[in-house]
């Protein structure tokens, strides 16, 4: 009997879910970070985005890295601010909540979408096993 090496739709359904919890993990410190105008750095918190990538095998979605978005920053007068520029500028992370909730709701359906393939697979085995006794 040969034993067949190639991922199953529950393998590929995990590393879905995998992939699109870390993908919200993100997405929710882009979030938390939206008005964080110092990081640490003397910079604002820069948004991040994960990539994704798969093999020619299809055996699954594996993050491939963590990029740092280096678009400009988001300039907002304030001129009280202690971080304030000599013009009365505030640098403010360059992080768009409406973005970030779109890709958080893109990403919350596509973790859906992998949990009801477990469901309907579990589903297919119990039946299976039904029929068998």
């Amino acid at each position: 009997m040969e034993i067949d090496n190639s991922f199953g739709p529950i393998d590929i359904a995990i590393s879905g879910l995998r992939a699109q919890g870390k993908q919200m993990k993100v997405i929710s410190s882009n979030i938390a970070n939206a008005r964080t105008s110092d990081a640490g750095k003397g910079e604002p918190y820069r948004r991040q985005e994960v990539t994704f990538t798969t093999d020619d095998d299809l055996d699954g979605v594996k993050i491939d890295e963590i990029v740092t978005d280096m678009s400009e920053f988001l300039k907002v007068l304030d001129p009280g601010s202690p971080v304030a520029d000599e013009n009365g500028y505030v640098a403010m992370p360059n992080v768009s909540l409406p973005v970030e909730m779109i890709n958080m709701n893109i990403a919350t359906k596509m973790y859906q979408a992998n949990v009801a393939v477990l469901k309907r697979y579990q589903q297919m085995l119990e039946t299976t096993l039904e029929l068998l006794r």
